[in-house]
């Protein structure tokens, strides 16, 4: 029998334990492997925009990247769905939350794909001078493999800050795994067990792919 005067019952766990990880598999790990995709190719397109647009509109696009980066993605979130909302436009909340978190993580990737763009030695630009390479064959066959391979770590980096940001999802109503957790919690008044639960999931996903990613940069370091 169990005693729920005790600050641990297994039983919470095994009861919520299911619910939590169908949370996980349908809303957690899709908005995270989604908007790390949108974001991954978005922050490719802005990074080669201010690097090659004419300086107008480089200069828009980075004014628009810095104000999405200094705002914070919660209140994005509450503006992308009351927004639309507003506009008479009903999409689900959890397509609002993938482009939201794709759209605001690819500011910060464009950075680190800039970077990955300026690490890109001077003589491999003047070697496409000299093989009379074009402008277009330039960028793809030489200066963005070499610029994302270099920048694997770090954009895999941020799909993990993603990952675990993911719960902000909840203040546009999508129960992902923290806000199950928490509905669990109300609704039996065990908040302890389903909580920790969660900590424990994120801890078993994220840690193994920042161990991937650790060697990732050292094979990509050895091999550069």
């Amino acid at each position: 029998m169990s005693d729920d005067s005790f600050p641990w019952n297994w039983d919470h766990v095994w009861a919520v334990l299911p619910e939590m990880l169908w949370s996980f598999l349908t809303i957690t790990l899709v908005i995270t492997v989604v908007s790390s995709a949108i974001a991954a190719v978005l922050g490719l397109v802005i990074a080669l925009i201010r690097r090659t647009a004419p300086r107008p509109v480089a200069a828009v696009v980075t004014f628009v990247m810095n104000f999405i980066r200094m705002t914070p993605i919660v209140v994005q979130l509450l503006f992308g769905l009351y927004g639309l909302l507003a506009l008479g436009i009903d999409i689900p909340p959890i397509v609002i939350g993938i482009a939201i978190f794709g759209i605001h993580y690819a500011t910060y990737m464009a950075e680190v794909y800039r970077a990955g763009i300026d690490s890109v030695p001077p003589g491999q630009w003047e070697a496409t001078t000299a093989l009379s390479m074009s402008r277009q064959r330039t960028w793809t066959a030489v200066v963005i493999p070499q610029a994302v391979r270099a920048t694997v770590p770090s954009l895999g980096n941020y799909v993990i800050s993603m990952f675990k940001e993911t719960p902000f999802v909840s203040v546009i109503f999508v129960a992902d795994m923290v806000k199950t957790a928490q509905l669990y919690g109300g609704e039996h008044f065990r908040y302890v067990e389903a909580i920790t639960l969660a900590g424990i999931l994120f801890l078993a996903a994220s840690y193994p792919t920042s161990l991937l990613i650790g060697r990732l940069e050292k094979r990509l370091a050895h091999k550069s």
